[in-house]
């Protein structure tokens, strides 16, 4: 059964290297034994024959979309006390979960579709920049990464270009590169979670590590943006589940008797955000 969550105030470096660089590192977001926990869980569904949000790619990439609604194991990522206050503080509380992505990225020598002319750098929520143009895309939504499999130097990490969020174009990958320059792999271990918004261009790292690369990769965006994953309706009736939770997955504007509460949906977070913000300026 899931616990309500604590007031916690975002730590202001991570704050600030979210909107300095377009990405940072939650120290310790996890504990060992959840990560091992979710990583049996992950291998669980890769090995099984399940098709519903199976999202396998042309480089060799296995997955899920929407892991969430396939195994309850995932659930303790949702509303993570250590994630979800920077996200708000990012964002706004008027959020759900847009995506819940498992990702399992084979090894080389080496296993990539990443070649020079087809080098993989992109933004999330492509379909905006393509409507609005680069210019006047907003910050519409964050991924959470978490890696469940040993992190080593060749392991296919996520990859980023610092502050390219600002960016109002795409950016240059020289002739016969792959990487544009001043492209960085994060310094992190396995119980670290990477934050990066929707503008950051980012891509999959070169497996070389001899073994799959396993990643959970939670959005959150704005309630009024639609979910990538099939809804959780099933799993948000849970009784076990906190309003939070239900918020994240889908909790609609309503009252008990069916009728419109305009941001009734957005309650459970808003209430502990101001509450959170209560009880850290009072200490």
């Amino acid at each position: 059964m899931s616990t309500p969550l604590p007031p916690v105030a975002p730590d202001a470096g991570t704050i600030n290297a979210f909107e300095r660089d377009g990405y940072a590192v939650v120290r310790d977001a996890i504990t060992p034994d959840l990560r091992g926990r979710l990583l049996a869980a992950a291998e669980r569904l890769l090995a099984s024959d399940i098709t519903q949000g199976r999202d396998r790619g042309g480089d060799g990439k296995d997955g899920f979309r929407g892991c969430l609604n396939l195994d309850p194991a995932f659930l303790p990522l949702l509303a993570n006390p250590a994630v979800l206050p920077t996200v708000v503080q990012l964002l706004s509380p008027n959020i759900h979960l847009l995506s819940a992505h498992l990702i399992a990225l084979p090894s080389g020598p080496p296993c990539t579709i990443r070649i020079p002319g087809r080098h993989g750098w992109h933004r999330d929520m492509y379909g905006v920049t393509a409507d609005l143009g680069f210019p006047h895309t907003p910050r519409m939504a964050i991924k959470a990464a978490h890696y469940l499999t040993p992190v080593t130097p060749d392991c296919g990490l996520t990859m980023f270009l610092p502050g390219s969020h600002r960016l109002t174009d795409e950016p240059v990958v020289p002739v016969g590169a792959i990487d544009p320059p001043g492209a960085v792999t994060p310094d992190i271990t396995g119980t670290d979670t990477v934050l990066f918004e929707n503008r950051t261009w980012h891509t999959g790292g070169i497996n070389l590590s001899h073994q799959r690369r396993i990643a959970l990769m939670f959005q959150y965006g704005y309630r009024w943006l639609q979910p990538v994953d099939d809804a959780a309706t099933d799993l948000r009736n849970d009784p076990s589940l906190t309003p939070i939770e239900q918020q994240l997955l889908g909790l609609p504007d309503r009252r008990p008797d069916g009728s419109l509460a305009k941001g009734s949906g957005a309650a459970p977070i808003r209430s502990w955000w101001e509450t959170s913000a209560r009880t850290v300026t009072s200490l």
